[in-house]
């Protein structure tokens, strides 16, 4: 069962944040394990996975990110493993250009225009996925979401290396 499917609701790249905390508070009301202390190990054995599918769905589903390529892959985009080159060349230049900035940048405040760009181009490329999704561009997907996980782990280097600059002074 996917994750859309345990949570109750149909797959879709936005989903309104009240409806999935509704859809899994109803869910762990179900299954959570404490309901089950007293009934046979079968049971007990049972909701205990299906707590940990539900919990699993919900943290997917709750992030924009990880519920997009979730549902890419079931729309069958065809989309590279942590850990393996980035084919796109224009992305690869974009990435190295901005880790030299990232590098480059020496304060706080420097650091903190580079995060807010990469933030706001995130916003805006998540809401470009949508139409994507309709057309069913499987190539323009895997583009757009490869480019997305390099700004996520971007803004992520930018808070760390925030945090490293404001440690050493």
């Amino acid at each position: 069962m996917d994750h859309f499917a345990r949570l109750g609701l149909p797959p879709a790249l936005e989903i309104e944040p009240a409806a999935l905390d509704r859809a899994y508070f109803a869910q762990q009301r179900q299954w959570h394990p404490d309901r089950f202390v007293g009934k046979p190990p079968a049971e007990r054995a049972k909701a205990s996975v299906e707590a940990a599918s539900v919990n699993d769905a919900y943290r997917t589903l709750k992030d924009p990110l990880s519920r997009a390529f979730y549902l890419a892959t079931m729309k069958s985009v065809e989309l590279p493993g942590d850990g393996k080159t980035i084919d796109d060349p224009d992305l690869l230049m974009e990435a190295m250009e901005a880790r030299e900035e990232l590098h480059e940048a020496t304060t706080s405040d420097a650091i903190e225009a580079l995060a807010a760009k990469v933030r706001t181009d995130m916003t805006n490329s998540l809401a470009g996925l949508g139409s994507l999704f309709l057309a069913n561009d499987k190539p323009a997907i895997r583009k757009a979401l490869l480019r997305l996980r390099y700004l996520d782990k971007f803004a992520e280097e930018a808070r760390a290396r925030r945090i490293n600059l404001e440690r050493s002074k």
